[in-house]
This record gives C-alpha cells, sequence and structure tokens, in this order.
C-alpha cells in the first residue's frame, strides 16, 4: 500500500534536497518569526516545491506545513502531507550540515507513509505502515532498518540549539546507564535511533510541532522503536487542531529504556 505516494514523496524530498543545497553553496538570507525562529529562501522554496509536487498527483489530498497558512481545512480531510520543507534550520544557517527535509502522510490521524531526507549526504530515510523502515544512500542501495536491543551503555542523543536544562537534568540522573550523549541537529537524532546507532532522544518542552516529528514518528516504529508521550506512554495522533506538540515525548529503542 501507498507505494504510489511514497515515490512521490520521495521524488518531492529529493527536488528539496536540491534546492536546498543550491542555497546553502550560493548564499541565502535569514529572516526571523515572531517566535524568533529563523526562516530563509530555502525553507519557503521548498515547501512550495513539495506541494505542487505533491497537489499535482494527489489533487484531493489536505496539506499541513511549516510554511503555508493552515486554514484548518485539512481537518476534514483523511489523508493529509504533513511537512517540515527544511527541519534544522538553526543547523542550516550555522552550516554544520544537520538539516532535513521531513514529509508524511497522515490517514485518519494516523502516519500511514514517512521520510527524511538528509540534503547534504543524499540519503532518505523512509517507512511505510506495516512494511517496515528503509535507508536509501546515494547510489541507491536500500538498507532495511532496526533499532539496537541495547539496555546499557547507551547513547542519548540531544538538540544542538534547543536543549533544555530539564533534558539536561535528567540524563545526568540516569549516567549508569547512558554513557555518551551526542548533539545531533533535526530529524537526525530520531533517524540515528532507527539505524540502531543510539537508544534516547528526550524532548521534555513543547517546542515542537506535528511537521518536526510526524515523518520520522513512523520511520521510528517501523524500525521497532517507539516515539511516546512520556505522561501516558501513548504515541502521537497527527492532523490534530493544536499542531504544537504540547506535551513531552521521548525517542527511545525499547520501553524500559524510558528513564525519566
Amino acid at each position: 500500500m501507498y507505494q504510489e505516494e511514497l515515490n512521490k514523496m520521495i521524488e518531492a524530498a529529493r527536488a528539496a534536497s536540491k534546492n536546498i543545497m543550491n542555497y546553502y553553496n550560493e548564499g541565502f538570507h535569514t529572516v526571523y518569526k515572531e517566535d524568533n525562529s529563523p526562516v530563509t529562501e530555502a525553507d519557503k522554496t521548498s515547501d512550495v516545491l513539495i506541494r505542487n509536487i505533491l497537489s499535482t498527483a494527489f489533487s484531493k489530498y489536505a496539506f499541513l506545513t511549516e510554511e503555508s497558512r493552515d486554514d484548518k481545512s485539512r481537518l476534514n480531510n483523511d489523508y493529509v502531507f504533513i511537512i517540515d520543507p527544511l527541519d534544522g534550520t538553526e543547523d542550516y544557517v550555522h552550516k554544520d550540515g544537520e538539516f532535513t527535509v521531513n514529509i508524511a502522510l497522515s490517514y485518519k490521524h494516523e502516519i500511514v507513509v514517512g521520510v527524511v531526507a538528509i540534503p547534504m549526504s543524499e540519503e532518505i530515510y523512509f517507512a511505510v505502515k506495516d512494511e517496515g523502515a528503509y535507508k536509501l544512500t546515494k547510489d541507491g542501495a536500500k538498507t532495511k532498518l532496526h533499532v539496537s536491543d541495547k539496555t546499557e551503555d547507551l547513547t542519548c542523543f540531544t538538540s544542538v540549539y534547543h536543549f533544555a536544562e530539564i533534558e539536561k537534568a535528567t540524563i545526568d540522573k540516569h549516567m549508569d546507564k547512558i554513557r555518551h550523549v551526542v548533539k545531533k541537529g533535526s530529524s537526525l537524532k530520531a533517524c540515528l535511533i532507527a539505524e540502531g546507532k543510539g537508544e534516547i532522544s528526550y524532548r521534555l518542552t513543547s517546542g515542537t510541532k506535528e511537521w518536526d516529528t510526524a515523518a520520522f514518528d513512523l520511520i521510528v516504529h517501523e524500525s521497532g522503536g517507539h516515539v511516546v508521550k512520556i505522561l501516558d506512554r501513548t504515541k502521537m495522533k497527527y492532523n490534530r487542531e493544536e499542531v504544537r506538540n504540547l506535551e513531552p515525548y521521548i525517542i527511545v529503542n525499547k520501553l524500559e529504556n524510558i528513564l525519566l
């Protein structure tokens, strides 16, 4: 199922990645939104590019994207593309290479296809519901993903620019198990956990929105891991009226590694 959608989402992610790297190499201007978050021409033009490719192929599907006005009509549609055309704009502005393109498809509030592209390396992580998670390399090699089985000597990924004191305190409390703390930008944290290269990533503040988490959510789950709200250990629903992820959540390889 969803093979046609997956193919077009990968096509859109690749087109956006190329566009993003053109600006990255040739120069761009940065402005700041009301919430003091940065936005560049690469964010905005990639948003238009992705929406054009997907809306041409799936004219009846709705959209929720970071860089377009949300008129709430999507709430009446079973199928919604949830898009962050440039996740990790802070990383992009600082030119550290750790930014992604996030494209997800929600069906009745559940993610059924997720694509995360890494413009810098031309790698793509993707998953389809009940069909597993995979990584595509620049040369086209395809590898099935699986989280690690570790419950000791854990690696925790933290945000480069949004690492909260409450997260640091939580990690410090569990240094008997969390032995490695690594800063990673954007959705890379979740993708690396899906790939078995780390075990935990906390988000204990309310700074993210649906488009930040939707694509990697499915990739982590289809690789055997978990993205759950900490308070009740349940999965997030998508295409909500409130797009902010107000509840703290954790990305983890095993539920027993939810260390609070």
